[in-house]
């Protein structure tokens, strides 16, 4: 189901100042086929407030993320009661609780994994999220990096992914990043 790609969300503080960022790689799969190399798979929302990413089907991922924009909007921007207003809308609707995606969402505060179930998860350290195939390689690498290595939170981000792409047959490394 989520064969295709990897998105990785990091926030928190470096040197006193608050960030945000996101990144994807850029390989669509069809089957056991590369259809695309350079998709875009993150976007940010609410005037660059917030930042977002999807894994999955890529119609059922637009129809989440319009979604989910239409509540952040309604809620001017206040991340934390979308997400919630999001999963309770999700579960109510019997279309949207078929949807094969997953995204994550996030800004200098919180970061939130939306699974295709409805279901709404912080992480577990409210810094470091990813999904996709390769999400497991890219958050492993990210929190090691962000650990030990003491790098710049662009190039941690740029990093985890390409060992994600390294290891992950179905992520690529044209990578791309969106930060607050």
């Amino acid at each position: 189901m989520f064969e295709a790609t990897t998105i990785l969300g990091y926030r928190g503080e470096m040197g006193g100042k608050k960030f945000a960022l996101i990144g994807g790689d850029g390989q669509v799969t069809l089957g056991n086929c590369v259809v695309k190399a350079n998709a875009t798979k993150i976007r940010s929302l609410y005037h660059n407030q917030v930042l977002s990413g999807f894994a999955g089907s890529t119609a059922d991922a637009f129809s989440l993320f319009d979604m989910f924009e239409r509540i952040l909007e309604s809620k001017k921007g206040d991340l934390f009661k979308s997400v919630v207003d999001f999963s309770k809308e999700w579960r109510k609707d019997k279309y949207l609780r078929r949807l094969e995606a997953m995204m994550i969402v996030l800004n200098f505060d919180h970061i939130f994994i939306l699974s295709g179930t409805g279901d709404v998860l912080e992480a577990e350290d409210n810094k470091i999220a990813a999904i996709g195939s390769g999400g497991n390689y890219a958050l492993s690498a990210a929190r090691a990096l962000d650990h030990f290595a003491h790098l710049e939170p662009k190039k941690l981000v740029e990093e985890s992914l390409k060992i994600a792409g390294d290891l992950c047959i179905y992520t690529n490394t044209n990578i791309k990043i969106l930060e607050l």
